[in-house]
């Protein structure tokens, strides 16, 4: 009996540290969405995810090398590598694409279909199972994120190279969040998240004079992309790695759910978009449905 309860009250405290890991990031990268914007008036899709990740990467060497951190053991080295080429790289790219061809509110209801996908994939190659409360709650929280994008679509008529960018976005999202969740079972969360960074930043490298050129003639562009590179990227997907080592990854991707709700929280302070009734309404609905998918 004792031996039960030490072992609830160690899930308890590792499920609190994820938990606030997961909402640290979730907050970071919601923030995100207003900073590409912001950067996104001088700074192609391209040059925004170069500028990000070089920026990340030197941070985390610096942190790195002040705490004399090695990078990911060779067993870890491989998939940490394809998820950083995937996420950080591909997919950073490919939705900032996406998003100069599709309405914001769309892009929202296509990406957010990546949790569940996650979740899918988790049950299908990782071993976590279907729970129905996880499959439930995301479910639900997907609801809420259709609503937020209707709420937020312009109506014009989306362009099919713009649909088909967004799809692949969330395909290389889920897929990469599976792989991460293999790299973490061999190394830590710094780890993977510092040699991700860097191998994206290779992978990105051809963007590089493309964005030395265009930052030299912004400033603002310049701040977003230190913001970007050192918030949402360093310290973001750090969180996120200690998020997801603690959780299974169907139940840390729920938590993505909530991204939406704070981009609009953020856009509203930041650039004075008052949400409509029907974004409230599908906010409500993803904090509901991440609930629902969070209880065991």
């Amino acid at each position: 009996m004792a031996d039960r309860a030490l072992r609830d009250a160690v899930a308890d405290g590792r499920d609190t540290a994820a938990l606030l890991a997961g909402l640290t990031t979730v907050t970071l990268w919601g923030s995100a969405f207003v900073g590409i914007r912001a950067a996104g008036r001088t700074l192609s899709p391209s040059s925004i995810a170069f500028g990000r990740l070089a920026v990340a990467a030197v941070a985390l060497s610096l942190i790195a090398a002040v705490r004399g951190e090695a990078l990911p053991p060779r067993r870890a080295l491989v998939p940490t590598i394809v998820f950083g080429v995937l996420f950080l790289g591909a997919y950073s790219v490919t939705l900032n694409a996406a998003e100069r061809h599709v309405d914001a509110g769309t892009s929202s209801m296509i990406v957010n279909t990546g949790p569940l996908l996650i979740a899918v994939l988790a049950g299908t190659f990782l071993g976590e199972g279907f729970p129905r409360r996880l499959l439930a709650g995301c479910l639900v929280a997907l609801a809420g994120c259709v609503l937020i994008g209707v709420s937020t679509t312009t109506g014009t008529r989306p362009s099919a190279a713009g649909l088909v960018l967004l799809v692949l976005a969330t395909i290389l999202y889920a897929v990469a969040v599976i792989v991460q969740r293999v790299a973490l079972t061999r190394a830590v969360a710094f780890q993977v998240t510092w040699g991700g960074c860097i191998a994206a930043t290779l992978a990105c490298l051809p963007f590089g004079p493309r964005f030395a050129s265009q930052v030299a003639s912004s400033g603002s562009s310049a701040f977003w992309t230190l913001y970007l590179g050192l918030m949402p990227t360093a310290v973001g997907f750090v969180t996120w790695s200690i998020a997801l080592k603690r959780l299974d990854a169907g139940r840390a991707a729920s938590l993505n759910y909530l991204i939406p709700v704070v981009a609009i929280l953020l856009g509203w302070a930041y650039l004075h978009e008052a949400p409509s009734p029907l974004a409230v309404c599908g906010g409500a609905l993803c904090l509901l449905g991440v609930y629902v998918a969070r209880r065991r």
